[in-house]
């Protein structure tokens, strides 16, 4: 059988792949078994932050490997510790969980959430807020977070516990918040799953003024946008706002599952001993992958970040076939008037490989890929549009 036949009959039908069996690649640049190139702005939906095969990522997984691939958390590793340092010390944040994946880093915030309520409060502040058209995962608990009806629908029942508010209308948050009882709220900077959509400024600091006033934990979902991708650090610096809890992977290990949970000092002892665990957590290979990819997010890589940002906003924006673009960074959506999907399988044909986000084109390139290579890209990307 070849290996699109094996995978069919052996792995779980949960996912509708691309015909495509990608098998090497460097940079932004990855290769099929039939040896056809493909300029990949997916990075793996926003994870692999320098690109495949990148020479720094795979010293530093490589060197770790050859000294331990794995110790409980039972016993102290310098990746895992420097690596939490490195966070706190970007963020200004007190301490950090680590675990494997998005979602767990959601769910590790919402137990943060809700234990210091209880603390504080007492046991019926529960209730945790989130926003419509959001996404927080796909376990029980991060599916119930997920402001999306269609992603509930086949798993009944959810967590209890949680409420959905729309995006932009303070007043029907802080009414919510009173009268739920609410422990915290989650919230996506930019909601990348449902449609790479930038919340508004003004409502982002209205939120925080009003958890702050009322004691209610503010927390940022960073999986997407986070670790550079949004042209900051993490995309709530963008706002000026301080989180009491910042969720965070995909792109922090760039290519390697690693999941982080940031706290600030007014949370930083919510968790004591036994309260919360991770097997894998704080591996020293992702973490030592890590290591190698929050060195190099410094102020000269965000500026870059910023100004391909900009060329491709300007590049479409106005564009003929195109009805609007949106988001940060190098995390863009493109709404189209052909569909997204076909406009995707047409720049698949071409050599560009791109994603969907509900109606839109998502594009999510390597932070570091060349801008004659982004440029190339793009011109394939508007041939599609446009024909």
């Amino acid at each position: 059988m070849s290996i699109k036949e094996t995978d069919k009959k052996y792995v779980a039908g949960t996912y509708n792949r691309f015909p495509v069996e990608i098998v090497s690649g460097k940079g932004s640049v990855v290769v099929d078994n039939e040896g056809k190139e493909y300029i990949d702005l997916g990075s793996g939906i926003a994870v692999t932050s320098f690109g495949v095969a990148d020479d720094e990522w795979q010293k530093a997984v490589t060197e770790q490997i050859s000294k331990v691939q794995h110790m409980s958390n039972l016993y102290y590793t310098e990746p895992c510790a420097k690596l939490a340092e490195k966070l706190c010390n970007k963020t200004g944040m007190s301490k950090v969980f680590f675990s494997n994946s998005g979602a767990e880093a959601n769910e590790c915030a919402i137990k943060i959430a809700r234990k210091y309520a209880a603390e504080k409060k007492g046991a019926d502040y529960s209730t945790i807020i989130t926003l419509v058209n959001s996404f927080h995962g796909r376990t029980l608990t991060t599916l119930a977070a997920t402001g999306q009806e269609h992603y509930h629908e086949l798993f009944q029942p959810l967590t209890p516990g949680f409420v959905h508010v729309n995006a932009g209308d303070i007043e029907e948050f802080k009414k919510v918040a009173i009268e739920s009882k609410a422990a915290g709220i989650l919230m996506e900077c930019v909601q990348g799953e449902g449609g790479v959509i930038p919340l508004d400024g003004e409502y982002v600091k209205a939120v925080a003024a009003f958890c702050k006033e009322n004691d209610i934990v503010l927390m940022f979902d960073e999986v997407q946008t986070g670790n550079g991708r949004s042209g900051y650090m993490y995309a709530y610096m963008a706002y000026g706002v301080e989180p009491d809890v910042v969720s965070t992977a995909k792109g922090l290990a760039g290519g390697l599952p690693l999941g982080a949970t940031l706290l600030s000092d007014k949370v930083k002892d919510v968790l004591g001993f036994g309260d919360h665990g991770s097997t894998f957590g704080g591996n020293p290979v992702s973490c030592a992958a890590a290591n190698s990819i929050i060195d190099r997010i410094d102020d000269t890589l965000l500026a870059d970040v910023k100004a391909k940002s900009e060329y491709i906003f300007d590049t479409f924006t106005g564009l003929e076939g195109v009805e609007s673009v949106s988001g940060m960074g190098l995390m863009i959506g493109i709404k189209t008037v052909k569909p997204a999907g076909e406009i995707v399988k047409e720049c698949m044909a071409n050599g560009v490989l791109c994603l969907t986000a509900k109606d839109k084109v998502r594009l999510l390139p390597a932070l570091n890929i060349p801008m004659e290579t982004l440029q190339k890209a793009c011109e394939i990307i508007k041939k599609a549009i446009e024909a």
